[in-house]
């Protein structure tokens, strides 16, 4: 698959390694062409670097790895995304993590998706981007499950391919008006990171969760 990456950071060198490295085509676009080219050799495995809107034009997915600050520019350089399968990795949230900057209005997700017109899939935002530098990222022999939330079944099913690709297990975290909820779930998350706390130890095991937790093991085995 050709994928583009709109930005040349931690996020988008972790994730867009990881892809070159399964043989998946890629190419790095970013404001300044140069930090897009410069990533592009690190990454190796025929990755290459140039603008914004070169990436966005090349990959049949693309992804937007850039500071929140930044989405509504970036979109805009990158040019026409509409119908594009676009996976979201962004994060409205800055410390202390009491609240959102989307808050009181739509999700960064669906902002995302009205500016754009793309198929826009929230995936990869509940991790620091040293564990998608892992291979795979696994905990106590257990895969990380991956939350995506998007309405398009094609365009699910293209990042489903990609989670699989890390190593990791796709969850269906709902249609795209469920992002919102993912979002504000990361931000609270890294707050507890922060405050010196441990989240896992919130949440109990799948028996004691009230239903049924059959679907994310079945996808896991």
């Amino acid at each position: 698959m050709r994928i583009g990456v709109l930005g040349a950071g931690a996020m988008a060198e972790a994730l867009a390694t990881q892809w070159a490295r399964k043989g998946h085509r890629v190419r790095i676009g970013a404001r300044t062409p140069a930090k897009a080219v410069a990533l592009a050799g690190r990454i190796g495995h025929g990755a290459a670097g140039g603008t914004l809107r070169e990436a966005a034009e090349f990959g049949d997915a693309v992804l937007l790895a850039v500071w929140h600050e930044g989405v509504q520019d970036v979109l805009r350089e990158a040019g026409p995304l509409a119908g594009r399968v676009l996976i979201d990795c962004t994060n409205p949230m800055e410390p202390p993590f009491e609240r959102l900057k989307t808050e009181g209005g739509p999700s960064a997700a669906r902002r995302i998706a009205d500016a754009s017109g793309a198929r826009v899939v929230k995936a990869f935002s509940t991790c620091h981007e040293s564990v998608w530098r892992m291979t795979p990222p696994a905990f106590a022999g257990r895969p990380l499950g991956v939350p995506l939330c998007g309405d398009d079944e094609e365009a699910l099913a293209v990042v489903r391919g990609l989670v699989g690709d890390l190593g990791c297990v796709p969850m269906d975290g709902g249609g795209l008006e469920r992002a919102g909820l993912l979002e504000a779930a990361t931000a609270f998350l890294v707050g507890l990171w922060v405050a010196g706390e441990d989240p896992a130890a919130m949440l109990p095991p799948p028996e004691y969760a009230g239903g049924d937790p059959a679907r994310t093991s079945e996808l896991a085995g």
